[in-house]
């Protein structure tokens, strides 16, 4: 009893730890993301509210929480109001297993990889909500594109995270990370670097960045899934997929670039640092590269990266069973 009560009040803990961390990553990367595009395509950025803008970001935060839901007068009102709910709070689970540090670990599982890939697919299912209960076609066009790329793009990124799986023989993330050194060098990305190409594509059409934003793009769909969300309905949204951004940086530092591990003194500082520079890799490419069709979109995945990955996964049970 003694025992389930104190796991129970580590996760509670580690959930509330979470929140603020989804919080404070959300406020950043709002001001990372302004400034970067700004940089990029020769414009200021931020610069008004606070010290260069920092303060932007939290005045848009209050707005959103003073602003008005406004429910179409046709949309189902259970769907509407489940689907930002259900796009923000299984994202918690997810970063459970996540090691951060030699010693710590939210929610220490053997088979964390599994807990992941099972909570990671409740996401898209927020946007068909979403879709369906706004009584939009737009939302529902959007909804419906959200589906087809997500389950796609699930499949080569489970592939490129099985071949790491079958190098290191475990699929506890903390033992992943262990397995492997301090140095670059020694990490999986040198052992694996198709797979690390894969998954790092695979990233940015799962959480819907651009060039790979079609349950979005405004310019075809005004909003998609989210037209019809105001207020902490569309901040729901907004939180959701900074959180999925952070989520999928840190698997992919955790099973590419030796997680927590660093040249000096291992800690949760190297963890982010190889996080946010993944991060930051996706908000560059989003204000460079055009957005695809959806034609295309699919046709990278189908023709391209579905056989590499199967084919790296392949050689890698090959290259284990003759090592062995």
């Amino acid at each position: 009893m003694f025992l389930s009560l104190a796991v129970f009040v580590q996760i509670i803990v580690a959930v509330l730890l979470i929140i603020g961390l989804m919080v404070a990553n959300a406020v950043a990367m709002v001001y990372m993301e302004r400034k970067v595009a700004g940089f990029i395509q020769r414009r200021p950025g931020p610069y008004e509210v606070g010290p260069r803008g920092t303060l932007q970001a939290v005045c848009d935060s209050m707005k959103l929480l003073a602003k008005q839901i406004y429910r179409p007068g046709n949309a189902d009102l259970i769907l509407y109001y489940l689907a930002p709910i259900l796009a923000f709070f299984p994202v918690l689970l997810l970063f459970l297993p996540i090691p951060f540090g030699p010693y710590l670990t939210p929610l220490p599982v053997n088979d964390g990889v599994v807990l992941i890939l099972a909570f990671a697919g409740l996401g898209v299912l927020s946007n068909l909500l979403a879709g369906w209960g706004s009584s939009n076609k737009y939302s529902l066009l959007g909804a419906a594109r959200a589906v087809a790329q997500t389950v796609a793009y699930e499949i080569p990124m489970i592939l490129a995270l099985l071949a790491v799986v079958l190098l290191s023989g475990s699929m506890d993330l903390k033992s992943i990370t262990e397995q492997q050194g301090q140095w670059p060098w020694e990490w999986n990305v040198v052992l694996q670097p198709l797979a690390f190409f894969i998954y790092l594509i695979s990233l940015v059409a799962e959480t819907n960045r651009a060039p790979f934003d079609l349950p979005e793009a405004e310019s075809e769909l005004t909003a998609g899934f989210h037209t019809e969300y105001s207020g902490m309905g569309f901040a729901l949204f907004f939180l959701s997929e900074y959180a999925n951004m952070l989520l999928v940086s840190f698997v992919a530092a955790v099973f590419f670039l030796g997680g927590y591990r660093g040249p000096i003194a291992d800690g949760f500082w190297w963890l982010f640092i190889k996080a946010y520079l993944l991060m930051f890799f996706m908000v560059w490419i989003r204000w460079t590269f055009p957005r695809v069709r959806f034609d295309q979109l699919l046709n990278l995945n189908w023709r391209w990266l579905l056989p590499l990955g199967l084919l790296n996964l392949w050689l890698t049970a090959i290259v284990t069973k003759l090592l062995v």
